[in-house]
């Protein structure tokens, strides 16, 4: 794609070492290119290709925030729902103690005032932190978890990245569907969108092995938090997924597209705002929306320009950096674009 070359190149490099595979997809205009390097795995493993599958981490939230926007487009679900009355029946009366309730609004911009992980995780985590630390949490850890929580501070006061929050969105949002997550979100939200291999399935076909530092992991786990981190697709996958953010979907998706591009929120200390999950920038007077996501073994970031027509999704099949070096290369390609 014109231009782009070496912005492309940079975000390969920038995975670093222990990546075998990484696919960088970009959409421009009608233009579109998914470029790939390297294979699934160590040894004789398949090339990667652009169906190769990727883990997503917290990119899975804007997927998340974009079923909220179309259950409440449909009248299933408001915003302004408090969470307490969208968990399931046999929860109550465990609520989170807090000094206003909380809604569906307030995870869905980290604003809940929830820590960024549920309490009892962190002990369960410890044997496998360094792998698969989220695998043996699962609903009844979450339904404990919640009945330990206490929030201190007024829910929609203060922003609070937590992954807890995003997860219990997703459970609300799941008992008010009558489906299990995975299942909600394909029927809502991926089949109408023509997204069918994306899945919340742990081992799919074409994935990519992940890479910790070079040692290889075996695939990511978060059964009571699938909201918030439990995607895989591949760079093809999220091409098109990008795209009917740019070009709008039909009915309530199509108000539901909208309506995650809409600014909430000025980030403290920043010029930078929140939507539904999505974070939103205007370098140079055009709007960039975008989010990152990793795993133990995956780094991941997707971003999208209304003005540009353009769109960026970043794979690679080791865990992120310290320094941050691959999602900051992947931004580059989006502002390139």
């Amino acid at each position: 794609m014109n231009g782009l070359g070496p912005a492309v190149a940079e975000a390969v490099r920038a995975a670093g070492p222990y990546a075998t595979a990484v696919t960088v997809a970009v959409t421009r205009g009608d233009a579109e290119e998914v470029r790939c390097h390297g294979r699934l795995g160590h040894g004789r493993t398949a090339a990667c290709s652009p169906d190769t599958v990727f883990e997503l981490g917290s990119v899975s939230k804007t997927f998340t925030a974009l079923l909220l926007a179309q259950m409440a487009a449909r009248g299933d679900v408001s915003l302004h729902d408090t969470v307490e009355h969208r968990l399931p029946d046999c929860w109550r009366p465990v609520t989170v103690r807090s000094p206003e309730p909380i809604r569906l609004l307030h995870l869905a911009t980290h604003t809940s005032g929830l820590p960024r992980l549920p309490p009892g995780l962190a002990a369960r985590a410890v044997p496998t932190w360094f792998s698969n630390p989220y695998a043996a949490f699962g609903d009844e850890q979450l339904r404990a978890g919640v009945a330990r929580t206490t929030v201190r501070c007024r829910p929609g006061s203060r922003y609070r990245y937590s992954n807890y929050g995003v997860a219990l969105l997703g459970r609300a949002l799941a008992e008010t569907g009558g489906l299990p997550y995975g299942e909600l979100l394909s029927e809502r939200v991926l089949r109408p969108l023509g997204l069918g291999a994306i899945t919340c399935t742990a081992d799919p076909p074409g994935r990519a092995v992940g890479y910790r530092r070079g040692q290889e992991l075996p695939p990511w786990r978060i059964p009571g938090l699938p909201g918030a981190g439990a995607l895989r697709a591949s760079g093809a996958d999220l091409l098109r997924y990008l795209r009917a953010h740019l070009d709008g979907g039909h009915g309530e998706l199509a108000a539901a597209l909208r309506e995650v591009q809409r600014p909430r929120l000025r980030l403290p200390r920043s010029t930078d705002e929140l939507c539904l999950v999505w974070n939103h920038r205007r370098p140079g007077g055009r709007d960039l929306y975008f989010h990152a996501g990793a795993t133990r073994g995956f780094t991941a970031f997707v971003g999208f320009s209304p003005q540009a027509s353009a769109a960026v999704a970043a794979l690679a099949n080791t865990g992120p950096s310290l320094d941050g070096r691959f999602l900051q290369a992947a931004y580059e390609v989006l502002r390139a674009a």
